[in-house]
């Protein structure tokens, strides 16, 4: 098939699940003999490994679109000027400083970019259209998150061709907002769905949250849980000597590592523990700087800095390695998750994981066999479930087994690539 997968970028500045997911979607639908192009949204895009994945031009620069948002007068600035705004010298410079994932105050863009044609991102939609007429004939669109709703209509009226969405933490983005405006969101997003063929939720516990959002009927869904490249990962030694917890994902609050230093804390108190570290590995945005500078100063007031390692590193090789040095990982998201490449990431590196019994932790933890549960956005029951494996190195080491033998055997980048392109061929 003749495929083009549309997928906004983050600019690098963090661990991005979604990127991840797919740029590695993208390699393994390559790799059973599809014909993929990967068109970026905002940002240039690259692989885990820092490669290129194609060679379609950014559409939707963010340089220009938010300017023409902010500024609007600039709608009606000639192309030239929003192709001077865009040009890879300044939208690598942008990715360079791309610092924000805060939804508060771009309602209106949101709202802008779902209203597609009558939005006023129009002359952009009309590019990326003429584009893919130009230079491909594809047979699906594959569009990464329902906040690209927007584009749907267009692309199926003038190319005549299929379009899927993924479905994976659009609540976090549209719920932070304000409420009213959450609310029009929302409504305009569940509107723009009937431009859709098929959706395809990461886990069933999202499938259902977003069924009911968007109101659709359960046969325009199809569960296609994540999964990963395999290469590279070997079972982590857990020799627990030092027994380490490990933390992967974006240093933020709302991703619960407060939460987890808050836990640390206590375990540093218990005499046992005296040897005990903690890793931090996934970046962060400038709006996490506040919140990142707080939680240093608490570890430091209770002595336990010292005994915390920040690393910078988030790339392949360097997660592997982080991975390789664990005992134990967790990421006590708040609000729990659509789904946690971080948690499979783990499991192919044998480490065991504690998580909140919220979002879909349930469901893989269920589905793996490599990691405990215990009640959400509470610091006693965290500590006390990370006691329990750091203290039975045996048991860590079992589900830790488990964990990975059941991601190499269901959670596979080429599995799930093989499942999209079924859903690709129904839709």
């Amino acid at each position: 098939m003749n495929i083009v997968h549309i997928t906004p970028s983050s600019g690098r500045s963090f661990y991005c699940q979604n990127c991840l997911r797919d740029a590695a979607l993208v390699r393994a639908l390559r790799g059973l003999g599809h014909d993929v192009t990967l068109v970026p949204m905002y940002l240039p895009l690259t692989g885990d490994r820092g490669e290129p994945l194609g060679d379609a031009p950014v559409f939707y620069g963010a340089v220009s679109l938010y300017l023409e948002q902010r500024l609007p007068f600039l709608r009606r600035a000639p192309r030239w000027l929003e192709r001077c705004l865009d040009s890879p010298p300044l939208l690598g410079w942008a990715a360079r400083k791309a610092g924000s994932t805060r939804a508060h105050g771009l309602e209106e863009l949101t709202l802008s970019m779902l209203r597609g044609e009558h939005g006023h991102q129009v002359s952009q939609l009309d590019d990326l259209c003429a584009w893919l007429q130009q230079h491909h004939k594809p047979d699906v669109i594959h569009l990464s998150n329902a906040l690209l709703l927007g584009l749907a209509r267009q692309l199926r009226q003038r190319l005549g061709v299929r379009v899927v969405c993924s479905l994976q933490d659009e609540d976090v983005w549209v719920d932070a907002m304000e409420p009213e405006a959450a609310e029009r969101i929302w409504g305009i997003m569940a509107e723009r769905a009937a431009d859709v063929d098929r959706f395809l939720p990461v886990s069933q516990h999202y499938a259902e949250m977003m069924a009911r959002r968007l109101r659709l009927a359960p046969d325009r869904l199809r569960v296609v849980p994540i999964g990963i490249d395999l290469t590279g990962f070997a079972p982590a030694p857990l020799s627990f000597a030092p027994p380490v917890i490990g933390y992967l994902s974006r240093m933020s609050e709302s991703l619960g590592l407060g939460l987890l230093a808050e836990a640390f804390i206590r375990l540093k108190k218990d005499d046992r523990f005296g040897s005990l570290q903690l890793k931090v590995v996934g970046g962060m945005t400038a709006d996490d700087r506040l919140f990142v500078d707080g939680m240093r100063r608490r570890l430091e007031e209770h002595g336990t800095l010292q005994d915390v390692e920040f690393a910078s590193d988030f790339t392949r090789e360097g997660r592997l390695a982080f991975l390789s040095s664990l005992s134990v990982l967790s990421v006590p998201v708040l609000g729990g998750d659509a789904f946690g490449m971080y948690l499979l990431e783990a499991m192919a590196a044998g480490v065991p994981v504690v998580q909140p019994r919220a979002g879909a932790f349930p469901e893989i933890i269920e589905a793996t066999g490599g990691g405990i549960l215990y009640a959400p956005n509470d610091v006693r029951t965290l500590t006390e479930a990370l006691q329990s494996l750091l203290l039975d190195p045996e048991r860590a080491r079992a589900l830790g087994r488990h964990g990975r033998a059941a991601v190499e055997r269901d959670f596979s980048i080429e599995r799930m690539a093989s499942n999209v392109a079924a859903v690709y061929e129904k839709a």
